[in-house]
């Protein structure tokens, strides 16, 4: 049985998922992409995963620093994932950003950030499935007043709770 592109992306579409963008930086400065495809994986140790294109640029930068950060998006930052789901050359154009343990980007407003060393990274067909040792990790302040980036059926959407 042949699955169609198409139809396997209208299908998984059904799925909310939450919006991160991924950073590193590298000796050409800052690189970051958005990823909806991030988990938490084992406590002990702190794991979580999230999977990338193989061939996307801005992965195979990170890649090479062999440490990245997510940063979980609010729902105010729509805007910054637009920017980090484009092809622009330069993503922090105009961007603030900061450090933490491992030197990977920290975008100011992200509801939480998770700071990490790449512990091992599986072939997962099209894209890899990278596993991030937690070095660190941090809520926003205002993390309980605001809601997560939701993506659901090609759009994106906010939280309202039950």
């Amino acid at each position: 049985m042949t699955i169609d592109p198409n139809e396997y992306r209208r299908v998984l579409g059904h799925f909310p998922t939450g919006v991160t963008v991924v950073t590193g930086a590298d000796d050409d400065g800052p690189a970051g992409m958005a990823i909806g495809s991030f988990a938490s994986v084992s406590l002990d140790p702190p794991l979580v995963m999230f999977c990338p294109g193989n061939t996307s640029a801005s992965w195979l930068r990170i890649k090479e620093t062999g440490s990245f950060c997510v940063n979980i998006l609010g729902e105010d930052q729509k805007d910054v994932c637009g920017v980090f789901a484009s092809k622009a050359d330069d993503k922090f154009e105009g961007i603030e950003w900061t450090t933490d343990a491992t030197g990977a980007p920290v975008i100011p407003g992200s509801l939480a950030v998770i700071d990490c060393e790449i512990h091992s990274i599986l072939d997962g067909g099209d894209h890899d499935i990278v596993v991030g040792l937690v070095k660190s990790m941090v809520t926003a302040d205002d993390s309980s007043d605001r809601g997560p980036l939701l993506f659901f059926q090609g759009g994106y959407g906010r939280y309202e709770g039950i």
